[in-house]
């Protein structure tokens, strides 16, 4: 791995069962939700030491690089992080993320655990930040999932004092999933303002009424800029999800996926491969514009958005003059 590489320690940590390798899994790894049944508990000892954590490092646009570790949460492993292991494990963190099993029958021992390692950030990472994900939303009957989660949400952010507290309800069998990885991974990258202003700029030169920027391994949304106000508010986890799956079709076939262009008699959706590590969505729905003009877009703003995922790369906005 590069030495120039930003790395970003992210924890994965919760109850033995909670489903935090499940969703790494399909993150990371493109498994797909059933697929997920045959995975087993977290007890791989990668590194040979003396307590149970998977590490995985994950590129994410160029020079970030998640280093992601995902916790077994097996008790004894958990009283390990706390006392022996305390300062390996918790020391410069970036993120943590605990999950937690909406329908557990330790909901206190859940709690305790989590205070745990709230106490251990303060100590070694006071400036890490803090995710809660309610898991397994899908086995709560819906007309209950907004009040538990309410409830639950006011007790994690309660019980997170001094540290703030992002909570996020969460199932593998849904777009939620994404949603919640899209916004904890949004907060890592090191320069998403600048991004998000060449973005704008892109989609108002090009004329598109939305552009999305996807990360080409996950599929996670890392930015956006609509210029028209859009019906489904979850659309981005759900094209994030859509087109992953597409993807995989794609490579049981031997075959990759590339772009693809979508036409009806009210827009035009373009999805093509943009630098090196992204992929870009432009909605379009002039229909005077053609495809080829907006395709010679979106190949002549490559090169600029290359040069914006270097960390260090330059600080100028995009003012080219597009076909």
């Amino acid at each position: 791995m590069s030495s120039t590489a930003m790395k970003k320690k992210v924890l994965l940590m919760g109850k033995s069962g909670s489903g935090k390798t499940s969703m790494r899994s399909i993150i990371f790894a493109n498994y797909i939700a059933r697929d997920t049944r045959r995975l087993g508990a977290t007890s791989k000892n990668t590194l040979k030491e003396r307590f149970d954590v998977e590490h995985s490092h994950v590129r994410f646009l160029g020079n970030l690089v998640l280093n992601l570790w995902d916790c077994g949460g097996q008790d004894t492993f958990m009283e390990n992080y706390f006392t022996s292991q305390r300062d390996n494990i918790f020391r410069n963190v970036e993120v943590l993320i605990y999950v937690f099993d909406v329908e557990s029958r330790e909901l206190e021992k859940d709690m305790h655990y989590y205070q745990s390692c709230l106490e251990a950030i303060l100590q070694n990472s006071p400036d890490a930040k803090v995710f809660c994900l309610v898991h397994k939303m899908d086995l709560v009957q819906e007309d209950q999932r907004d009040l538990i989660f309410k409830e639950r949400e006011e007790d994690l952010k309660r019980l997170s004092r001094p540290l703030a507290c992002t909570c996020f309800r969460t199932s593998i069998w849904d777009e939620t999933l994404y949603k919640a990885w899209s916004s904890i991974v949004y907060q890592l990258i090191p320069n998403v303002q600048q991004l998000e202003t060449n973005l704008r700029n892109f989609a108002q030169i090009i004329e598109a009424d939305e552009v999305l920027l996807f990360e080409r391994a996950t599929f996670l949304v890392i930015s956006h800029y609509q210029c028209k106000e859009q019906r489904d508010a979850h659309r981005f986890e759900k094209i994030s999800n859509i087109i992953k799956q597409f993807k995989l079709s794609c490579s049981k076939l031997a075959a990759s996926f590339q772009s693809m262009e979508v036409r009806n008699s009210n827009f035009a959706a373009f999805i093509d491969v943009f630098t090196s590590n992204t992929y870009v969505m432009v909605i379009m729905s002039d229909p005077s514009i053609p495809s080829a003009a907006t395709l010679i877009n979106i190949r002549n703003a490559r090169k600029h958005f290359e040069k914006l995922e270097r960390v260090d790369g330059p600080k100028h906005s995009l003012h080219m003059r597009m076909r």
